[in-house]
């Protein structure tokens, strides 16, 4: 008997955007350290999240959510906030929510998490749960 088919069984694929692929092939490999699997010019770069596709696609106009549209589960957010500002990222403060001397926010529920921005806009996240 044939196994029914289930998007639960099958790879997700990650999306953002960006207007400037040169300058988001920069960030994405060089300041988040995401492997370069290819470049589909002038369609989008394709980057090995740890396993799952992240395809950045190539648009005339990014125009930015007002959420998370990317995020990362660490094991140390500390270290990872730390590892990253090294590199360059530049995280998020937002008024109103009490956040450490890294950015880190810590939810009622004990998670934790820091924003940052992609060149694009793009709200990004690392997060400790």
């Amino acid at each position: 008997m044939a196994k029914q088919f289930r998007l639960s069984d099958q790879s997700i694929i990650g999306f953002v955007a960006t207007s400037d692929p040169d300058r988001a092939k920069k960030f994405y490999r060089d300041t988040l350290g995401l492997r370069l699997v290819s470049e589909e010019m002038p369609f989008a770069l394709v980057f090995d999240a740890h396993g799952t596709m992240l395809r950045v696609t190539i648009v005339k106009k990014v125009s930015p959510a007002g959420y998370t549209v990317l995020g990362w589960q660490v094991p140390n957010i500390s270290a990872a906030a730390k590892a990253l500002q090294e590199a360059g990222v530049r995280f998020e403060r937002y008024q109103g929510m009490e956040q450490d001397d890294l950015g880190i926010w810590s939810s009622p529920g004990g998670g934790k998490v820091a924003w940052f921005k992609d060149p694009d806009g793009n709200t990004l996240s690392i997060s400790q749960h």
